[in-house]
């Protein structure tokens, strides 16, 4: 049997490292939700966002804000260019779907590619010490790091909901993401909204990486390993659900500590790949609770 003092910690950390992976997986649930668009073209985003602000600390020697700023300046530059003239230019095409999907994955294979001829293949870390103070409270430890990480995913994950709820901008996204061509036709620009919607989901990307980077060592082909995290929270929180892709994030962080206790150590990688094989074959469309009841015939009546 478990120590409860055990669990609370694996729960503590285990809450407090799915901090960047939920970012990541708001960004790609909100630009999917709004632009219905699956960017795996985010990934090749979350790299740049690192290197610039690796680049900005390590070879420039800015503090850390200057360089956090340039990190989100050249991943804002590099999505809006994309959605400019990249998805837009699809779209004028009226491309299909794959091709979409095609040409999100290759620009996220060209920016690893080209960040690895630019900073190599070393694994690299933000900064060159990775560990914060811990404090002991009520017998968990704390780091200054977990507690950053958290109040940066709570405090923006509050602020989008607000957003969208009360901001005149985010009320348009929501009539985009329900019915582009309906909102146009009451004046609310889809293109506006595609833009906007990217420029979000940057900010959180950024933020993400950051967190990300003062934790461990990236190298540039490690976006594309998180990414897989956030496609399955979004497939689990049902595609169009901000709320359900965040929660669900959270929910697969903390099986993915608990698995410690049971799932040797050399099996832990193989974790998330079960996690979206299960996903596709099983809950493609999210993991409703009446459509989990009707699954196992729970339901009555």
């Amino acid at each position: 049997m478990f120590e409860p003092a055990v669990l609370a910690q694996i729960l503590w950390t285990g809450l407090a490292t799915s901090s960047h992976m939920v970012l990541f997986t708001i960004a790609f649930a909100l630009v999917l939700k709004v632009v219905k668009l699956w960017n795996f073209a985010q990934a090749g985003m979350m790299a740049i966002a690192f290197y610039a602000m690796y680049a900005g600390v390590n070879q420039f020697g800015w503090p850390t804000l200057p360089s956090v700023g340039f990190g989100l300046a050249l991943t804002l530059a590099a999505t809006l260019a994309l959605e400019r003239f990249g998805f837009r230019v699809l779209r004028a095409r009226r491309s299909s779907s794959l091709l979409f999907f095609i040409f999100t994955l290759v620009c996220s294979e060209f920016a690893a590619y080209a960040l690895t001829l630019i900073f190599g293949t070393e694994p690299a870390p933000l900064f060159e010490r990775i560990l914060s103070p811990v404090r002991i409270v009520a017998g968990i430890a704390v780091s200054d790091w977990d507690l950053l990480a958290l109040g940066v995913t709570i405090g923006l994950a509050t602020a989008l909901a607000l957003y969208l709820r009360f901001s005149s901008d985010g009320r348009c996204l929501v009539a985009v993401s329900d019915n582009a061509e309906l909102a146009e036709l009451y004046g609310i620009s889809a293109k506006r909204a595609y833009l906007i919607a990217f420029a979000l989901a940057s900010v959180l990307v950024c933020a993400g990486m950051y967190l990300y980077g003062t934790r461990t060592a990236v190298i540039p082909t490690a976006p594309l390993q998180l990414m897989i995290f956030a496609v399955i929270a979004t497939l689990l929180g049902g595609m169009g659900s901000v709320l359900g892709a965040a929660i669900a994030a959270v929910t697969l962080s903390l099986l993915q500590s608990y698995s410690i206790l049971i799932v040797p150590s050399k099996w832990q990688g193989m974790i998330l790949y079960v996690f979206l094989f299960v996903t596709i074959l099983f809950f493609p469309s999210g993991a409703h609770p009446m459509r989990l009841l009707r699954r196992f015939g729970l339901r009555r009546g």
